[in-house]
């Protein structure tokens, strides 16, 4: 294995964990840990592989996750934002308008649930990077 590929692979651990552990506090030093680089060196390769940083492509994650939250469940919009990530109300609310245009409220208030297999939900409402 050449040793790009070994970093892509490092790489796609760190995004693994973003993906399995997005609730969870996450930041770039401790996804640069499990990818074995440096913070600055993972940030760079991680947008040039993936094509956004690794705090967007969180903030993207945590996003969509709540997305279907609103979507499907009478959660209370607080206890979507700590659920995915959030640990502020103010901060969920002002990255879900600056992702989607719309409020978590505005949001719940136009979606229903979709009757389609979850792959397909989850590739129809992902939001624009």
């Amino acid at each position: 294995m050449s040793p790009r590929e070994q970093e892509n692979r490092r790489l796609l651990r760190a995004r693994d964990a973003i993906e399995r552990d997005y609730g969870r506090p996450l930041d770039v030093p401790a996804l640069a840990r499990i990818a074995h680089v440096s913070p600055a060196h993972f940030s760079r390769r991680f947008r040039a592989v993936f094509g956004e940083t690794p705090h967007r492509y969180l903030q993207r994650r945590r996003i969509e996750r709540a997305m279907a939250l609103l979507r499907d469940t009478a959660t209370p919009v607080t206890d979507v934002a700590m659920t995915v990530g959030f640990s502020s109300l103010g901060t969920f609310s002002r990255t879900f308008r600056d992702v989607l245009g719309v409020s978590p409220t505005e949001y719940r208030r136009r979606v229903r649930p979709v009757a389609a297999p979850v792959c397909f939900t989850k590739s129809w409402m992902r939001p624009a990077g």
